[in-house]
């Protein structure tokens, strides 16, 4: 009997993990600081962006933002009203993805003088299961949880905060409208991701900014390290996803 070849495919994933590590040399190369903003859609990720861009130039930072969306560039647009740089990426063109992966992330940062940032936040595509499982050579992550999702997302999709460094709990100003209890939403995040910087914010009444910015700026004063804890290759799990990373509090 005739013995038949299997071809062995490459996961998916592993293709991306190879672009990711690239990505997190150029990141490091340029000294370059960069976090993966994660979030359900409607949880406040843009207009958390269009606050934090100019509290971050007053510190004397200078952030980019690559911007990720199935369809429109309405985000984008948004953000570059702050004067901030900003790359969109609609995955539409490509099937619709329901998360950003890093070859997309490359080609965007063709679009970006890389040398003129110090921090660059990509905000991901909305979805709390797809972008976790992929790296996009990010340094830091943070995912953003709304109240209005109630207290039960992070047992339901625990990869999304387990690989968190920080957890925003977004439009706490609606809290009092909400049949919802912000212990039980704490007891969550504990559970599932104890060691994460967490902060209560309102982008709205403007809640917890000052603490959010304060902490990019912790950060970006430690980014040498962070950027080559990353660098290393035993950063990398190759699995689409980093672990080990450094927090702060």
């Amino acid at each position: 009997m005739a013995t038949k070849q299997i071809e062995v495919v490459t996961s998916i994933l592993d293709a991306n993990q190879r672009v990711a590590d690239e990505i997190r040399h150029i990141f490091a190369h340029a000294d370059l600081l960069t976090i993966n903003l994660i979030s359900s859609p409607g949880s406040g990720k843009t207009l958390l962006l269009e606050k934090t861009m100019p509290l971050l130039k007053a510190c004397g930072i200078r952030c980019g933002v690559i911007a990720g969306d199935i369809a429109t560039c309405a985000d984008a647009e948004r953000i570059a009203a702050t004067g901030a740089p900003v790359v969109q990426i609609t995955t539409e063109s490509f099937g619709g993805a329901c998360h950003l992966e890093a070859p997309a992330v490359l080609q965007a940062l063709g679009h970006l003088q890389m040398d003129e940032l110090d921090m660059l936040i990509i905000e991901n595509v909305g979805n709390l299961v797809c972008p976790a499982e992929f790296d996009v050579g990010e340094a830091l992550r943070v995912v953003i949880l709304s109240v209005t999702e109630g207290e039960d997302k992070p047992l339901k999709y625990p990869l999304a905060f387990h690989v968190a460094d920080c957890c925003l709990v977004s439009k706490i100003d609606l809290v009092p409208h909400l049949n919802m209890s912000m212990e039980k939403l704490h007891a969550s995040l504990e559970r599932i991701n104890p060691k994460a910087k967490r902060i209560e914010l309102s982008s709205q009444q403007g809640d917890g900014l000052t603490e959010w910015v304060d902490w990019l700026v912790e950060q970006n004063a430690q980014k040498t390290e962070l950027l080559e804890h990353h660098h290393a290759p035993s950063a990398s799990t190759g699995k689409g996803h980093s672990h080990g990373h450094s927090h702060s509090h």
